[in-house]
């Protein structure tokens, strides 16, 4: 086949989907991954949302499949409906006239905007909010999405659609920052070798922190060490560090780290899991341990630091797959040797 035969072909199938899309639309109707239970399942018919006032419709371009949308598979915080908070989008519908057009991550969480939490500018922790596909509101999985106008930030021009999908990530690994203060002289150290810990290894490192991830995959430390960060066997770290931060998702991690860490650190709980194991605290008592947990970060410095290039996670993508193969992509997650799989609207 020739380049500009494969273009038409190519331009022929992008004509017939954007043709599909705007029948959905007239319909009503979109392209949804649902979870019900703990059943995934893909429709063509999942009603679209309706934009309440201050709120804007977005069209997915691009979501990226997390740790946590497989947790939510597994029982996690018992959801039902549409997950996935990864996402680069195009405003469709909006109140906000500046806003539709515009290429936009959005922050997760949407507050209540009343209390005290939501007033201080801690709408995350706003104990009646929704969150992008993990709490009470239909998520990216799908062809539209609703969120507050306040919840979306434009996307540079320049940067790639596959670039900005990583904001949501990289805003979680900065959220380290705002919880706790690192000294620059201190050893750190990245329990797990998956799609979170090795965000947060190139975040930890872009900042300028000796850091070194310790994981169970030889094949996937070796592609880390290929991105020029220092990885290890987990096997392998000796005891003595000033700060671990735990991303393996699963309950067994807090215990090494407590393990790995000097007496009087710091242990920075990254992972979200369904299952709970029993965990003794008894080390945490006797050296001092500081434990802090963390979880979503502010997306306006992630953007920046992305469209510094002070991290370029596009080697974590191992695949990009068509919506239409959804299921095939939570697939290809969940095999332990892959990092990233986005999906592609």
């Amino acid at each position: 086949m020739t380049p500009g035969r494969h273009r038409e072909l190519s331009s022929a199938r992008q004509r017939s989907r954007a043709d599909h899309k705007a029948a959905s639309v007239r319909a009503g109707a979109m392209r949804a991954l649902t979870l019900e239970g703990r059943r995934l399942a893909l429709c063509s018919d999942y009603p679209i949302p309706r934009p309440p006032r201050g709120e804007s419709l977005v069209r997915v371009r691009m979501a990226g499949i997390c740790g946590t949308d497989l947790e939510l598979a597994r029982g996690y915080m018992g959801f039902s409906g549409v997950p996935g908070h990864e996402f680069v989008g195009e405003v469709e519908r909006s109140a906000q006239r500046g806003l539709v057009g515009a290429r936009v991550v959005g922050e997760i969480n949407a507050g209540c905007a009343r209390c005290t939490r939501c007033r201080s500018g801690l709408a995350r922790h706003c104990p009646s909010r929704t969150v992008l596909g993990i709490v009470k509101r239909d998520g990216a999985f799908a062809d539209y999405l609703v969120l507050p106008d306040e919840n979306l930030l434009v996307v540079p021009d320049t940067m790639p659609d596959e670039v900005a999908v990583f904001a949501e990530p990289v805003a979680a690994a900065l959220e380290i920052f705002e919880n706790t203060s690192i000294d620059e002289h201190e050893r750190v150290a990245v329990l797990g070798d998956g799609r979170l810990g090795a965000i947060v290894a190139l975040t930890l490192r872009a900042r300028g922190y000796e850091t070194v991830i310790g994981g169970h995959h030889p094949e996937k430390l070796a592609a880390l060490r290929s991105v020029g960060l220092k990885a290890k066997l987990e096997s392998e770290l000796v005891s003595g560090f000033d700060v671990v931060a735990e991303c393996t998702g699963n309950s067994a991690g807090v215990s090494r780290a407590l393990e790995l860490v000097r007496p009087r650190g710091k242990v920075i709980l990254k992972s979200t899991a369904a299952r709970s194991t029993k965990l003794n605290l008894v080390p945490a008592v006797i050296n001092e341990i500081a434990l802090i947990g963390s979880r979503c970060g502010r997306l306006k410095p992630a953007l920046e630091m992305l469209e510094r290039g002070e991290i370029d996670p596009r080697p974590l993508v191992c695949t990009i797959v068509p919506f239409e193969r959804a299921m095939a992509a939570i697939s290809a997650a969940r095999q332990p040797l892959n990092f990233k799989v986005l999906l592609k609207m």
